[in-house]
């Protein structure tokens, strides 16, 4: 149940950004989903788009320096406390999350959640035992 995060050093400096989603966009490659965490030299571009593994092919191949990660997507209610519920149970069952990022789906009433977590099965088991959605690969890469 786990789906595939593509994480893109970036130095910065002007344009660095543009041209990453110029590969992208050159490539056909839906962005889904970004998260970016920078310091003073560079930052870490962290995507979730429709087609992982084209991706990955094409930053490579434009001399970008890419990898690959898997993470979970939880499908949520768009509603004050949702994200806690299930951070909760991540905690109550000794989950650490090492980073998380959420956007809103094109359903009105859906949020998703993005969490990279130190054991990923884990992880899965608590929430699905809790009744939380889980939202696979080819069904995120599609919303």
């Amino acid at each position: 149940m786990c789906i595939h995060q593509i994480s893109v050093f970036v130095e910065n400096r002007t344009g660095r950004l543009s041209d990453i989603t110029g590969v992208l966009a050159k490539h056909e490659i839906d962005i889904r989903a970004l998260s970016i965490a920078d310091t003073t030299d560079f930052g870490i571009l962290r995507l979730i788009v429709n087609q992982p593994e084209k991706a990955v092919a094409a930053l490579k191949e434009a001399g970008i320096t890419v990898s690959k990660t898997e993470v979970i997507a939880v499908r949520l209610r768009d509603e004050p406390g949702s994200l806690h519920n299930i951070l909760t149970v991540l905690r109550d069952q000794g989950v650490v999350v090492e980073y998380a990022y959420a956007f809103i789906t094109r359903k009105d009433t859906d949020a998703c959640v993005i969490l990279r977590v130190e054991d990923n099965e884990k992880a899965i088991r608590a929430l699905q035992a809790t009744g939380e959605t889980l939202i696979a690969g080819a069904e995120l890469y599609e919303l």
